[in-house]
């Protein structure tokens, strides 16, 4: 499948008389996607963080840099585009650090950052990735994305094995949201879900106490880079390829399966230009988070969807000004519940990847793309997503080279 996109077209797709009234699952689609993103990509952040042995100050100017830069960043893509095109932070990208920090300073990592952004940047204006986009099969994607979002789904079903009564609870209430239209329609099933289960963890006192928290409003650190050839040859082509091979190969796969039509060379530069301003506080490189934009199309008026994103964008950048504070309230709720939601409100976009990704062509590169990611084992230190994506592409020029030809269009 051949998908013609220029941002101009981009930028008027799918915002047919544009309205900027609010509904239920607008709402219900923000609070899931941000409370997806402070939880468990938070842990990682903490956890990264901690084994580099960052000091508290700077853990808290990389989260402000990593939620609250990219708010700024999602608010102003969404606004320009009229589009769901949440920015965030790259996972696998810091999972890249651990290693990294055993024999690099500081410095020289967020040297490594400046030189991915410029990169980034030089790859988006000269428009390669907008045509490697343009050719890159549909169904072998949404593989991919299947892959990468099916570990998701199925803590819907692991939560129970955490505390079994918050998953009941939250399940029950979602189930019956879902059933009965009448009550859907005046409260989105998976907030029903969210509210349930935070009651529930309330009154059995699954919610951790809060810490004293002596800072509220964090202060973001300001960091010289240091250009080290080591640390060049060693971190900016992995981050480089999961911010451009895996993160944002993602989110336009989402958004073009859900009928949006990304400004892939707008999102390209600035996860460039957004990487380089995150180096100044610390932070990992920039991206069009895939899991995050599919929460926000998961549910409502297409049109509208942009809405959901500026919601929680100023989510994200009140959650990033009050670092301290807001990180002691996410992580106080209870992992399983956040898990839980999160899986019940991927179900319908798992459904839409394993649709897109077998129901046309080149089933078999969907295959090893999904297989392949699910798999989740890294290759030179690079993501499993990635290479799932290049066995894919492989496996269908040799065994499916007429199906391919018709996926690309050529």
């Amino acid at each position: 499948m051949t998908i013609k996109n220029s941002d101009a077209q981009a930028g008027n797709a799918g915002v047919d008389a544009p309205s900027t009234r609010l509904d239920r699952q607008l709402l219900s689609n923000a609070i899931t996607g941000f409370l997806f993103g402070v939880t468990g990509p938070l842990a990682i952040l903490l956890t990264v963080g901690q084994t580099g042995g960052l000091s508290e100050a700077d853990l808290a100017s990389w989260i402000f840099g990593s939620y609250g830069l990219s708010g700024v960043l999602t608010l102003y893509f969404c606004w320009r585009y009229r589009q769901p095109l949440a920015m965030a932070w790259t996972i696998p990208g810091a999972l890249l650090l651990p290693a990294a920090f055993s024999h690099l300073s500081f410095a020289e990592v967020i040297g490594a950052y400046w030189v991915t952004g410029l990169l980034i940047v030089v790859l988006g204006w000269s428009g390669v990735i907008s045509w490697v986009m343009q050719r890159t099969p549909l169904p072998i994607v949404m593989g991919m994305v299947a892959g990468v979002f099916l570990p998701l789904g199925i803590k819907v079903v692991t939560a129970f094995t955490d505390n079994g009564l918050l998953a009941s609870v939250s399940l029950a209430a979602f189930i019956l949201f879902s059933a009965l239209p009448a009550l859907g329609r005046r409260l989105p099933a998976v907030l029903a879900a969210v509210l349930a289960g935070g009651i529930a963890a309330w009154v059995t006192g699954a919610i951790a106490p809060l810490p004293d928290a002596a800072a509220v409003l964090v202060r973001p650190n300001l960091y010289m880079p240091v250009f080290s050839l080591t640390a060049m040859l060693e971190l900016v082509i992995p981050l480089t390829v999961t911010v451009l091979g895996i993160q944002n190969a993602q989110g336009f796969a989402v958004l073009r399966q859900a009928a949006h039509a990304p400004p892939i060379k707008a999102i390209t530069v600035g996860s460039g230009l957004g990487t380089m301003l995150f180096a100044l506080v610390g932070s990992v490189p920039a991206c069009l988070t895939g899991p995050t934009n599919a929460l926000l199309v998961a549910s409502g008026e297409r049109r509208r969807q942009w809405i959901g994103g500026i919601l929680f964008a100023c989510a994200m950048i009140a959650f990033g000004l009050f670092a301290p504070l807001a990180t002691s309230f996410a992580l106080a709720l209870p992992a399983s519940l956040i898990a839980l939601i999160g899986g019940l409100a991927m179900i319908r976009v798992l459904q839409g990847a394993f649709q897109a990704a077998f129901s046309g062509e080149c089933p078999l590169g969907a295959l090893v793309a999904f297989v392949v990611s699910t798999a989740g084992v890294p290759i030179f230190s690079v993501g499993a997503p990635f290479w799932g994506l290049v066995f894919a592409f492989a496996t269908s020029w040799l065994l499916e080279r007429e199906s391919l030809r018709r996926a690309v269009g050529t």
